[in-house]
């Protein structure tokens, strides 16, 4: 697990949770209409830029490995390939049926080694699922990313939602309160929806990319 990202959200939450409390009451920063416009309009803007398809598989994959660290180093995997091919240089490819790794990847190539498929077969199908898995990672930090443009946009649109409906009751002082601070936490919930989670999820995710 990539500890460093759970412990960046975790410590950014208690962080603002903490400025929150310390000004006034946890009640006093919750707003449906202000949560309806953020998520519900993020929602809306990613299903029309991306297909379903890249949402259901971009999405979950994007959260996975975003926490995810790789299971080996270049080091570690080089060893690993060298104690492979020891094993296969022993007992054969039938010594191989017996070989276990951590890594998904390098366990089917070692399995259709030992099942006898010839070369062309293994790489045609081990470039597959590396270009099938690539994709979907980059649809991922894509998904996030575009989540996390759209999550300020919407803040503002809640922002000038609010602002015309407490203008539309200047003469009602009791709704004047409530109008502006919906206005106001829209802005702050499309700040931390992006700046806390999906920009900083995208960005790990390109980085797994390189």
């Amino acid at each position: 697990m990539d500890i460093m990202t759970g412990v960046g959200l975790v410590f950014g939450m208690i962080v603002v949770a903490t400025m929150v409390l310390m000004g006034g009451d946890l009640h006093m920063f919750i707003s449906e209409h202000a949560i309806i416009i953020i998520f519900g309009g993020s929602i809306a803007a990613t299903m029309i830029r991306f297909p379903l398809s890249a949402i259901l598989h971009g999405l979950p994959l994007g959260a996975k490995f975003a926490f995810t660290l790789s299971r080996l180093s270049a080091r570690d995997l080089v060893e690993e390939l060298a104690r492979i091919a020891e094993i296969a240089r022993k007992q054969g490819p039938v010594g191989l049926e017996k070989v276990e790794t951590d890594e998904p990847f390098l366990a089917k190539g070692i399995r259709y080694v030992a099942d006898g498929y010839d070369l062309e077969f293994i790489r045609d199908n081990l470039e597959r699922d590396r270009d099938n898995f690539l994709m979907h990672l980059d649809e991922g930090g894509k998904i996030y990313r575009a989540i996390g443009d759209c999550a300020p946009a919407f803040g503002m649109i809640g922002t000038l939602i609010g602002m015309v409906q407490m203008f539309a009751n200047m003469t009602d002082p009791s709704k004047l309160g409530p109008f502006m601070a919906t206005a106001l936490l829209a802005t702050l919930y499309g700040a931390l929806v992006a700046n806390l989670f999906c920009l900083p999820i995208a960005d790990k995710l390109h980085g797994k990319l390189l």
